[in-house]
């Protein structure tokens, strides 16, 4: 007689080690319930490596690493039971409290991997020609299709940037300053003093002014208008290129003259591409909406680092006002729904029949709200501000993540049903909102010192660090099962389409080192900067903190010109006056967290 093995799934759980004997291991999940996991002889172990690195087999090690406090995830089957086989454990660190991400180098080798990436599955190893480029990249890092998007080319080149930022590596700005020329000569229409941006080139030459994603078709979206501007601003911060600054200044124009309602407030989400109406009967579904990709995405994508480049009150009154609307209208009552409300008519009703989001909550965008409110609570401090991001990221861990298995759900519907948020469609987990997540909880711990904060921004850490990186083609997945399991269908196969780039994943890397080194472990960052001799910088000054901090935190504390150490700067403001020079200069600074010291 036969025995069949009767189970019907293999499943991830991650926790905390609390006991463990000869062949089995007691952990509390991230929602502290206890599940015991039974090991076998069978039974291997890795340790999560960074992007680049050699794989590092484990499994002589288990017994010394298995030990109480230590963060790990099993996988398995499921047995009836249920019991939880282990075939595979994975840990992220060595000894408790000590993970392999906390190394100060981590986010930004994982970065220069991701450069190293793209940059071949675009140009491959020859020069950098953006007449190659192509929006569509597959999991192995091939170019397929014909079109170039603009924002596309806009998040490759804020990547690049950004890894400039970190590392002075100039062949990453040499890529960032090429693909902002070439937005500039192919995709950019000049009208009057106002700038748009075409929704993409195809590689016959046709222009294609109107968008052709599904959501936005035949209309002109915000949020393309806006991430058109990520890259090029990222790189005006490092430059200072007047030419981008004028780009720059006319793209804010076009959302001031064409998407602002001035009566109600707030940006429009869709123009009709002939009239530039945003009310009119062409749009249909989008006809006088508004949304927080054309209200919030502003700050993160371009207007932060645009006020950090420029120190400008004009764009500081761009984002108040920014977060003024979020935090008036976006907050659902609590007893409704823990999630906030993302789509709206014209006067500010919520619109909850629009296309496939309805009455859904997508997890990423309120994890990304309360990072925003953070950072803007450091320029301008409101209770709102930081109440509301603080009520969020309070309420998401129990609504929006996996407690058994780590990681963020993608959309679920804001209003519970028998005890939950139902997902929309599928229980999977998308990159970029585990970014939202880390940013989120990093930033809140780094500026409130809460540890409960660093717990689920440690916790987030953990699963993209475990499950995202591709090890064998290079880059990170699009999605992954709940289980961690890549999810390798349709266009979340690929590492470049309409819906992604280099942004996201290059964004978290920046920025975690930001708040990681600056205002978590109070550690040192030196930052690179590549000013022009004619860069459009106010007051000829070029300004150095890597993103809105708070006041008092980190200051200026070593400037090196060209390798030669410079007294010019002032610390308290980290602003560095540009020197005379014919050619571009380099210009090396070394920040400092001041938490501790006497000021």
């Amino acid at each position: 007689m036969s025995v069949t093995a009767d189970f019907t799934f293999s499943d991830t759980v991650a926790g905390y080690v609390r006991h463990r004997g000869d062949d089995w291991a007691q952990l509390s999940t991230l929602d502290s319930r206890d599940v015991v996991v039974h090991l076998t002889d069978r039974t291997s172990a890795r340790l999560v490596r960074n992007l680049g690195e050699p794989a590092a087999d484990v499994t002589e090690r288990i017994a010394d690493l298995l030990v109480p406090g230590q963060l790990v995830f099993s996988h398995g089957p499921v047995y009836p039971g249920p019991h939880f086989h282990c075939a595979q454990l994975t840990f992220v660190g060595e000894e408790p409290g000590h993970r392999v991400f906390d190394a100060p180098s981590w986010w930004t080798d994982q970065l220069r991997e991701l450069a190293r990436f793209y940059r071949r599955a675009q140009f491959g190893d020859g020069p950098v020609d953006f007449d190659r480029y192509r929006t569509g990249v597959t999991l192995h890092g091939n170019r397929v299709g014909d079109l170039q998007e603009t924002d596309t080319i806009s998040r490759l080149v804020y990547g690049m940037a950004a890894g400039y930022l970190l590392t002075g590596d100039e062949e990453l700005l040499d890529v960032a300053e090429r693909g902002s020329d070439h937005l500039r000569r192919n995709l950019r229409f000049v009208d009057g003093d106002l700038v748009y941006w075409y929704h993409g080139l195809e590689a016959g030459g046709r222009k294609l002014f109107a968008s052709e994603f599904t959501d936005d078709h035949g209309a002109i979206p915000a949020y393309e208008q806006i991430y058109a501007l990520a890259g090029p601003v990222q790189t005006y911060r490092v430059t200072g290129d007047p030419a981008l600054r004028a780009d720059i200044e006319g793209t804010v124009r076009l959302f001031a003259r064409h998407y602002a309602d001035p009566q109600r407030g707030g940006y429009f989400s869709h123009l009709d591409p002939v009239t530039l109406d945003p009310h009119a009967e062409s749009l249909g579904p989008n006809r006088s909406r508004k949304n927080w990709n054309s209200i919030g995405d502003h700050a993160p994508a371009y207007l932060f680092n645009l006020y950090l480049a420029t120190g400008e009150d004009r764009y500081l009154s761009m984002l108040e006002e920014t977060f003024d609307l979020v935090v008036s209208h976006f907050p659902d009552d609590p007893a409704v729904s823990p999630f906030v409300r993302e789509r709206f008519h014209r006067d500010w009703t919520p619109d909850l029949e629009w296309g496939w989001q309805r009455d859904g909550a997508v997890v990423g965008h309120n994890l990304k709200i309360a990072w925003n409110l953070v950072r803007m609570n450091s320029l301008v401090a409101k209770h709102d501000y930081r109440a509301l991001a603080e009520r969020i990221a309070a309420t998401m861990p129990a609504v929006g993540r996996d407690p058994r298995r780590g990681g963020w759900y993608d959309v679920v519907q804001r209003r519970a049903e028998d005890g939950r948020h139902p997902f929309v469609w599928h229980d999977r987990k998308t990159w970029w909102q585990q970014e939202q997540a880390i940013l989120a909880y990093l930033v809140l711990a780094g500026t409130g010192g809460d540890r409960e904060h660093l717990r689920h921004a440690v916790e987030s850490e953990a699963f993209y660090n475990a499950f995202f990186l591709d090890h064998d083609d290079g880059g990170v997945y699009f999605a992954v099962l709940a289980d961690g399991m890549p999810y390798l269908l349709g266009t979340e196969r690929g590492k470049g389409s309409h819906s992604m780039s280099m942004y996201h994943a290059a964004e978290l890397c920046f920025l975690a080192t930001v708040y990681r080194r600056l205002l978590v472990r109070d550690e040192p960052l030196d930052l690179w900067f590549r000013p022009r001799p004619d860069a459009d910088f106010p007051d000829r000054l070029l300004r150095v903190a890597p993103d809105a901090l708070p006041p008092g935190r980190v200051v200026l504390d070593r400037v090196l010109v060209d390798g030669r150490p410079s007294r010019d700067f002032d610390p308290e403001a980290m602003t560095v006056p540009l020197p005379d020079s014919t050619e571009p200069v380099t210009v090396q600074v070394r920040l400092r967290p001041t938490r501790g010291e006497r000021r």
